[in-house]
């Protein structure tokens, strides 16, 4: 009776192992390949940079990209409502990344006048600028937990969220700090320490393979 039960306990654990193992596998090949689409690019987000004197920021314009875009779509950097004030009116790549270049740009120009940290200018890269001002009013530095306030309090209410509802949002930063929710209307707020992420996945694929 003992040996049956470990029998089917060593199955299941193996079960468990190999299901983590092709899961892992599976994650590790697809932001594989998301970043190879992000690095076709190469190009054209070195032309933006240049212009914008952002060449020291070229890793964190590509995270941008893989956390908007995943390097798919033509709006690649989500650049449509900082150039336009809505959503998909940019269907070209080359100026999706012209203008996110340039609006992140003006972030990090904007946070460096308030002496906030480069998190804070990430953050209001999905945000929108006045979040600046808000950081610098509450220490200068972004936090999850400040950004979940100015996402809860001023920015959901403000674009009609006056309810403060939230909805599933399925990212190990969301699963760890909230069980995993963001608030309708409310941007995200783990949005800096995903591109931080994604900027660490970037540089650790340049290393491997130019």
């Amino acid at each position: 009776m003992k040996k049956k039960r470990f029998s089917i306990l060593k199955a299941f654990f193996f079960t468990v192992v190999l299901a983590l193992v092709g899961g892992a596998i599976f994650f590790a090949n697809r932001t594989y390949q998301a970043v190879k689409k992000v690095e076709a690019y190469q190009t054209e987000i070195t032309e933006a940079t240049q212009k914008y004197q952002m060449e020291n920021y070229e890793a964190l314009v590509k995270a941008i990209i893989l956390t908007e875009s995943k390097g798919s779509g033509k709006d690649l950097m989500q650049s449509s409502e900082s150039a336009h004030g809505e959503a998909n009116v940019i269907d070209n790549p080359q100026e999706s990344i012209n203008q996110g270049v340039s609006y992140l740009a003006e972030m990090i120009t904007e946070a460096k006048k308030q002496g906030c940290d480069l998190a804070t200018a990430i953050q209001a890269y999905n945000f929108g600028k006045d979040y600046i001002a808000y950081v610098k009013e509450n220490g200068g530095e972004n936090t999850v937990k400040l950004a979940e306030k100015y996402s809860k309090t001023i920015l959901s209410p403000l674009l009609g969220n006056e309810e403060q509802t939230q909805y599933r949002y399925w990212r190990v930063q969301s699963v760890l700090y909230n069980g995993g929710y963001l608030y309708h209307n409310g941007g995200n707020m783990f949005y800096a320490d995903i591109v931080a992420m994604n900027e660490k996945i970037i540089q650790a694929y340049e290393e491997m393979f130019k």
